[in-house]
């Protein structure tokens, strides 16, 4: 059961990272490599508490579908979704924001996920999945990074 954790220093109010980290619509931008797509339950805008989206998107070149929901949300701090039907047999991605004054935010993301397949899931994940999965979430956060930074700087000079 890998559990891939990253920080990120973002120049932003804790709002601003928040909000960016459940729109549905900035996923979408940040997962255009994966030609990831929402397809059903919430498809644009702000996912809330108790809301689900179903992904369409392209890994390893095969279409796959994944359901998540969010399973706990304490806005601005946290949120966490959890697959509710996909490839993993099972994942618990965990988002947290914490102020660093008014203009900064660390954010922490964790990804806690058990492949399917048993022992050759496993080795599976210490071949590939793993680093696939950290590269992954590196390219999301990065960008939700540099969305919120740029939407702050905006704001500043409002």
């Amino acid at each position: 059961m890998p559990v891939i954790r990253m920080e990120f220093l973002i120049h932003a109010p804790q709002q601003i990272c928040f909000d960016a980290a459940r729109s549905i619509d900035l996923h979408m931008e940040s997962t255009a490599k994966t030609r990831e797509r929402a397809i059903a339950g919430v498809t644009s805008g702000l996912i809330q508490l108790g809301e689900s989206v179903t992904w369409e998107a392209i890994h390893f070149g095969i279409k796959q579908n994944l359901t998540a929901k969010i399973t706990e949300m304490e806005e601005p701090r946290y949120f966490v979704d959890e697959m509710v039907a996909g490839a993993f047999k099972r994942f618990r991605h965990e988002h947290e924001f914490i102020p660093l004054g008014q203009s900064q935010t660390r954010m922490l993301d964790t990804f806690d996920y058990t492949s399917p397949f048993g022992l050759l899931g496993k080795i599976v994940d210490r071949l590939v999945l793993e680093k696939y999965m950290t590269d992954f979430l590196r390219t999301r956060n990065e960008y939700i990074q540099s969305v919120a930074e740029a939407q702050a700087k905006d704001i500043r000079w409002q």
